[in-house]
């Protein structure tokens, strides 16, 4: 059924609407003709009120659960109450400077991505969700270290300073000479690259006999690159925090629905996958219930917005997700405050 647009509504029927969905909103329970009657500003009866319910709910607009008799937005009604009548609630001074303390405090940049999953979170009271920058860090230097038995330690410094290390088995004895000539080969060829660009340079050089590696460093080489593709396809690309927070009061009336919504979670690339869809969005972008595949069965809804670098290209997404009563108006400002103080640290 197409929903009705606000500007064709009447002043009576936009007002009842405005109030059961904020009601809504603020208690997760649907509200009735009575509640709305009670406090006397719409100067109507509960007679009168019903048939505006029932017009709305004719409209596709509100629906009546089976349990109530009162009525709560549907997903097309939040639609339209967030796209036409939502009234955006800007943070106070004191929330943005909470917001930027915690993220200058929290050090390297992947601390800040979690620091950022968790204000989200905090601020929401559901799930707040981060995508990992996309774009590889340019590599400045690495080593290889002789642990003994069998093994080494190899260590990659970035451009900007940071420092990852990783085992590497080396499958036998190796000498220091081996160890000092890959670590140099593999340096002078990863300088300014990303990880991959380097990975293929060094892979073509050395399948073409360019190379003036023995077989003990070329093997060393090898080992060292294979280490390093394989931790970058397993690293995470997407960091939740705050999920418990989707188990609140209203949860215990329909566990199956937050079960759903868990299990939908786990599914890491296909979140990934609905948050990258809001990477060429100016602003914060809502996905409301059914509108999204992978979160309509479980009727939860999705605020993201892309965090750009200091260049302004976009790096990720970040957003909350929780049930379709999230407070729209206060959230959403919160998420694109969060993205913007993020990019400030995203060199």
């Amino acid at each position: 059924m197409t929903s009705q647009p606000i500007s064709e509504m009447t002043e009576r029927a936009r007002e009842i609407f405005r109030r059961v969905v904020e009601g809504y909103i603020d208690s997760g329970q649907p509200v009735g003709s009575k509640t709305l009657a009670s406090d006397g500003t719409l100067n109507l009866s509960s007679a009168s009120i019903r048939s505006v319910l029932a017009e709305l709910e004719g409209l596709g607009l509100l629906a009546a659960p089976h349990t109530s008799a009162g009525r709560m937005p549907t997903d097309a009604g939040l639609r339209i109450f967030v796209d036409g009548m939502m009234r955006v609630a800007e943070p106070t001074e004191d929330e943005r400077a909470q917001i930027e303390a915690r993220l200058n405090e929290s050090g390297p940049v992947e601390q800040a991505l979690q620091q950022a999953s968790a204000i989200l979170s905090d601020l929401s009271g559901a799930a707040g969700m981060v995508m990992v920058p996309t774009r590889e860090q340019r590599l400045a230097q690495f080593n290889l270290v002789d642990l003994g038995q069998g093994r080494a330690l190899a260590v990659l410094v970035g451009e900007d300073g940071g420092v990852e290390n990783r085992v590497v088995e080396l499958g036998g004895t190796i000498s220091s000479s081996a160890l000092d000539q890959a670590s140099n080969y593999i340096t002078s060829r990863l300088s300014g690259r990303t990880l991959a660009e380097a990975a293929q340079a060094m892979r073509t050089e050395i399948s073409a006999g360019q190379s003036q590696l023995d077989d003990a460093s070329r093997d060393l080489v090898e080992r060292g690159l294979a280490v390093w593709s394989e931790d970058a396809d397993e690293r995470p690309v997407l960091i939740v925090r705050g999920a418990a927070n989707l188990l609140d009061e209203t949860a215990l009336d329909d566990i199956e629905r937050v079960r759903s919504l868990l299990e939908d979670l786990e599914d890491k690339q296909s979140v990934s996958a609905l948050l990258d869809s809001a990477r060429d969005a100016e602003a914060a972008r809502i996905f409301i219930g059914s509108e999204n595949r992978l979160f309509g069965l479980s009727g939860s809804s999705v605020i993201a917005s892309p965090y750009r670098d200091r260049e302004g290209r976009v790096v990720g997404v970040l957003g909350v997700i929780g049930p379709t009563r999230l407070n729209y108006a206060r959230v959403v400002p919160m998420v694109d405050l969060t993205a913007r103080s993020l990019g400030k640290l995203i060199a």
